[in-house]
Parts: structure tokens; C-alpha cells; sequence
């Protein structure tokens, strides 16, 4: 008896997924989409850098000399956020989240997030012709450095 799921997404795959629907939670939650997600599965954790990811109201508090009510508010944001971000990995990786740790610095307006999984997602490894490709494209990068 054959499984009508289709196969394990690629790592890649997750971690686009991922990107996309942060920053769509971002947009619908604050009113305002960080110009760049990243994310990276390493095994038992998930790292997510934001770019960008500060919204007008921190920024103009910031940029007033309001430092530590800025950091207070982005702080307070945070915490509200983590319920649905913890859903939104749980989702998409199909595990569960033992913790999540997040940091901004209003500076550079990035924030960094470690997220601490139950388990290892599960992955489909790409094809050995797409792995060549990443190889080769990352041989030449080393060589030209």
C-alpha cells in the first residue's frame, strides 16, 4: 500500500516556507514586513535572522532618545509574537518547540531568533545532480576568494 503524501519537503524548502510566512506574520501582526528573513535548520534548531525588522513607532522612539522605551516595546512585541511564531515553526517543521530565544539590537535593526526543536525535521535530501550544482557553485566562490 503506497502513501498519497507527497515526499519530504528539502531542507530548502522548509526554510523558504519559513521566511515567508514570518514575514507574512510579521506584516498582518505589526503592520510591518521585514525587509529579509533567513532561516537555517541545523538539525535539533532553527535559526531566523530579520532584517529590518524594526517597526516606525521603535525606530521614532529610538531615534528621539527613547532607547530604553524602544527596546522596552520591541521587547513587550517580542513576547506577544511568540505564541504564533512557536505555532508557525511547529506547522511547517512538523515538530515541536522545546524553546524559543530571540534578541534585537535597534541599532541595526536586526533581530535574531534560536529556536530549539523537539527533533529533527523531517527532510528529503536533494538530488545528487542539485547537490553537484551547490558544490561546484561553491568550489568556484573559494577559488576566486
Amino acid at each position: 500500500m503506497q502513501s498519497s503524501q507527497s515526499p519530504d519537503p528539502t531542507r530548502g524548502q522548509l526554510e523558504r516556507t519559513l521566511s515567508q510566512r514570518i514575514q507574512a506574520l510579521y506584516r498582518t501582526q505589526l503592520g510591518h514586513r521585514p525587509n529579509k528573513v533567513t532561516c537555517n535548520i541545523l538539525g535539533e534548531k532553527l535559526m531566523i535572522v530579520l532584517e529590518e525588522a524594526i517597526t516606525q513607532a521603535e525606530q521614532l522612539l529610538s531615534s528621539t532618545g527613547r532607547e530604553a522605551l524602544a527596546e522596552q516595546v520591541h521587547f513587550d512585541l517580542d513576547k506577544a509574537l511568540q505564541p504564533q511564531l512557536t505555532e508557525l515553526i511547529e506547522e511547517v517543521l512538523g515538530v515541536s518547540v522545546a524553546d524559543l530565544l530571540s534578541d534585537a539590537k535597534l541599532e541595526t535593526g536586526r533581530t535574531g531568533m534560536i529556536a530549539i526543536l523537539e527533533a529533527e525535521p523531517q527532510v528529503r535530501e536533494p538530488s545528487a545532480k542539485t547537490k553537484l550544482k551547490k558544490q561546484t557553485a561553491y568550489d568556484l566562490d573559494v577559488a576566486e576568494a
